[in-house]
């Protein structure tokens, strides 16, 4: 049995990379678990992942909060706004198979935007929060 945290990460990136708007909005293939040196902008990026226990007193349960990054450059705000938008549409409240778990819920709790320092950078971090139980 994988890790609860390892089978969303999976997923997830499973279900953007899969997913033809984002891909359309990126120019390509450009979702990243590990960005590579060089990568061409837009690109969206999987970031932190925190696990916490979710356990009733019968059940075990993992609650996951977990941020995506779409990045652009060069356009403004619409660009980046429009990635995080397709990534909220393709994770929020969606069935994301699984492996060793089972997806009890999946939501996108918030975004924000920021300019990075270098002036011509711009970032959402779109926020989600998961609650898996393990497959029998």
């Amino acid at each position: 049995m994988s890790s609860a945290v390892w089978d969303l990460q999976r997923a997830v990136h499973a279900t953007l990379a899969a997913d033809t708007v984002v891909l359309n909005l990126l120019g390509g293939a450009r979702v990243y678990d590990d960005v590579p040196r060089g990568a061409a902008f837009p690109y969206v990026s999987l970031a932190a992942f925190t696990a916490r226990d979710w356990a009733t007193g019968t059940e075990p349960g993992t609650e996951i909060a977990f941020t995506v990054h779409a990045w652009s450059r060069g356009a403004g705000h619409k660009g980046p706004h429009l990635i995080a938008e397709a990534v909220r549409n393709a994770l929020h409240d969606q069935a994301l198979v699984l492996i060793d778990h089972r997806l009890v819920n999946l939501r996108h709790e918030s975004s924000d935007t920021r300019r990075e320092r270098d002036g011509d950078t711009y970032r959402v971090i779109a926020r989600f929060r998961a609650v898996l139980e393990p497959t029998p």
